[in-house]
């Protein structure tokens, strides 16, 4: 009865002790699981949210860059052409009439105040008249203003108008935004806009609108003698939009050195909404029921739609009338059906990542509940933003409660369990020999990291030993097999493309593909077997591998493969192994990065390095070659014709044959014709070149 009684209490408080150390695991496991699945959604939420703000930023550079200069020139011009058109005066009061019964009494029920009309009507002849005929007199309804194409009065301005309007609407559509506008940079008026709100001809230095967002954005992109540069402002309300939510990006227009325009788009903050709530997929983000994603600004006003006015409103709006929030607020809330702007959010989480901090806390939301939160702020550049994802603490905690019953459960199932097993045999004389059994199916399973403990000094523990010995055998003999098949597959990876590398490893032998349209670019360093005859071998290598490695570097980033480097000679081709549509361009970006580099190499090395390239798109086969020293490379005219248009073409110069220039659409204006190339068997072939840099600035 001693011996029993011993083997039960040591059981029991093993089991104990076992099940208190896996709750508690367990409990943290869960825990670190909560924090990890927030951090996860709050950072796939950052970065959608930060290459949104990218996307935008290049959309409006390219666009204030390529096909808009003439058109904002020709807007800017037939403008002032209508300030001596003659203004009827039923059209003067039908504008009037659009006004008071449409638009002021809109605008009021969304602001303070009441609206009047001589601070919003506009002064100038030519706006008047150009709202009249597109607002006035257009008799689509409001939101629907743009689809009138042609006012038919016969002016220069509104047959522009019908040729552009089609293509600027269905691009402000197609790509996401609410609207268009093209300002003249001298006089401040807006020439041109998509939606032909109240705004479209008024003057953003001293009209109705010069204290917005829009005219902010516009200020600043005139004073910036810099085509490349982008203003946007944080959202506020926009009253030629009835006071709703507006943000504004702008980027200047430049005709040569001559700054004519600005081009700005108003943002949507639907896209903003469709990204933070996952097109209201919170839930499929990992968010449950009570989880959302909320941007949030400096004043501590949200930059997003709240989950609970989507899904529970009526919740939603009591919760916030007992924090406290003034019930104009409320209102304004319910007029829009959004919480941007109107909507604070000044919780601990809030206030640590607007002091630049990022983390995980718990502490209490807008509604006054307990959440669990992780936040950061954003890299926005001109937005001063945070983002926070946070949960409900009660639904994040039940997992872990529900844990705890369990665990609690099955401790008083084992205990009954061992107990009565323990009073029909003594457990104690087999213990080893179970241990040994279940260390010995752990090694049948894969395992190699089994430990097996034998207190008893006997054979029992000396067998135990021994297979201690023996499983650290297996497992040093596994991690050196593991560790050499790793080194084996960098190795090859480096070598050989992802996807040719595991046809390899499967035994494939023989490889070689044939791939219809790839682009490839030959590129030879000038100047350098000169510089090699002047500097120390070591010293060569360090500078030839930090100009490679950059050149790689631009490679990666325009998604073009680096195919091999010889002497001064690079090779890169793009499509190979991963088909892009765009391979022409983005090539040809890459060998204008290229030219950047050497350029920059040049100035702060003191060097006179210099790169001709030459860029051909076609078909290619590709394959491996040799055996013990094998190679993976390219064969096929389209090499052979874009190295002869490397190594006939000038330096600091890209030539391109007509396959690529065809497919370079509106960027192809950068290149000209040049002579014809003329290759043996196969005739003349039309070469288009283009200089990014002057060499006097190489």
């Amino acid at each position: 009865s001693k011996v029993m009684l011993m083997l039960l209490s040591v059981c029991i408080s093993s089991i104990m002790a076992i099940a208190y150390v896996g709750y508690d695991n367990g409990r943290q496991a869960l825990y670190n699981a909560i924090e990890n699945q927030l951090v996860s959604v709050r950072e796939a939420k950052a970065y959608q949210i930060e290459r949104y703000f990218q996307q935008i930023r290049a959309e409006i550079q390219t666009f204030s860059r390529s096909g808009v200069k003439n058109t904002s020139k020709a807007f800017n011009q037939y403008y002032q052409d209508l300030a001596d058109q003659e203004l009827r005066i039923d059209w003067n009061d039908q504008l009037k009439k659009y006004y008071e019964t449409e638009f002021l009494p809109t605008l009021a029920k969304n602001t303070e105040g009441r609206p009047l009309l001589y601070s919003y009507f506009p002064q100038d002849t030519a706006a008047r008249y150009l709202q009249y005929l597109y607002i006035a007199a257009n008799s689509n309804p409001v939101g629907e203003k743009e689809f009138l194409n042609n006012a038919n009065d016969g002016s220069e301005y509104s047959q522009l108008h019908a040729a552009i309007q089609p293509t600027y609407s269905n691009f402000v559509s197609q790509l996401g935004y609410y609207d268009l506008f093209l300002i003249d940079a001298q006089t401040g008026t807006i020439v041109y806009s998509v939606k032909k709100e109240t705004d479209f001809g008024t003057n953003l230095l001293t009209g109705p609108y010069a204290s917005s967002g829009l005219a902010q954005v516009f200020r600043q992109a005139v004073r910036v003698n810099d085509p490349n540069f982008v203003a946007i402002s944080d959202f506020d309300p926009y009253r030629a939009s009835y006071a709703e939510p507006a943000a504004f990006i702008a980027s200047p227009i430049f005709d040569g050195a001559e700054l004519i325009g600005v081009l700005a788009f108003q943002l949507s903050t639907d896209e903003i909404n469709s990204i933070m709530t996952g097109d209201h997929n919170w839930e499929v983000d990992g968010l449950g029921k009570s989880g959302e994603t909320i941007l949030v600004g400096s004043d501590f006003g949200m930059r997003s739609i709240s989950r609970f006015l989507i899904e529970q409103p009526e919740a939603y709006f009591k919760a916030l009338a007992a924090e406290g929030l003034a019930q104009d607020r409320i209102d304004q809330i319910k007029v829009f059906n959004n919480s941007i702007l109107n909507q604070e959010s000044r919780s601990t989480a809030i206030a640590q990542a607007l002091d630049n901090q990022t983390g995980f806390i718990g502490g209490e939301d807008y509604r006054g509940e307990q959440t669990l939160n992780a936040y950061r702020p954003l890299n926005l550049d001109d937005l001063d933003w945070v983002i926070n994802a946070k949960i409900d603490t009660a639904e994040a905690f039940r997992p872990i409660k529900d844990f705890q019953r369990q665990v609690l459960l099955s401790t008083a199932i084992i205990v009954l369990i061992v107990t009565l097993i323990a009073s029909l045999l003594s457990y104690y004389f087999v213990k080893p020999i179970r241990a040994l059994i279940d260390g010995f199916r752990q090694v049948g399973k894969g395992n190699t990291d089994v430990k097996i403990k034998v207190k008893s000094k006997d054979e029992f523990r000396e067998l135990a030993n021994s297979f201690n010995e023996m499983v650290d055998n297996l497992d040093h003999q596994k991690k050196l097999v593991q560790q050499k098949n790793e080194e084996n597959e960098e190795l090859l990876l480096s070598i050989l493309p992802e996807p040719v590398a595991k046809r390899v490893q499967q035994g494939e032998e023989s490889i070689g593909d044939s791939f219809p349209k790839v682009t490839v670019l030959f590129a030879d360093l000038g100047g350098f077997c000169e510089l090699s005859e002047t500097l120390p071998a070591n010293e060569m290598v360090s500078f030839l591998n930090v100009l490679v490695l950059a050149f790689d570097d631009a490679a990666e980033k325009h998604g073009v493969e680096k195919h091999k480097t010889i002497g001064s000679g690079y090779m890169a081709v793009c499509g190979l192994s991963v088909p892009r549509l765009d391979q022409a361009k983005r090539t040809v970006d890459f060998a204008k990065e290229m030219l950047r580099i050497v350029r920059r190499f040049n100035r702060e090395r003191n060097l006179d390095l210099k790169l001709r390239i030459g860029v051909n798109s076609g078909s290619v086969v590709a394959g491996i070659v040799g055996k013990d020293k094998f190679v993976y490379d390219l064969w096929g005219d389209t090499v052979n014709v874009a190295n002869h248009l490397q190594s006939q073409g000038e330096w600091n110069t890209i030539q391109v044959t007509q396959s690529v220039y065809n497919r370079l659409s509106e960027f192809a204006e950068e290149f000209h014709s040049t002579s014809q190339l003329e290759l043996s068997g196969k005739g003349n072939m039309a070469i288009w070149a283009t200089r990014p840099y002057e060499p006097s600035a190489v």
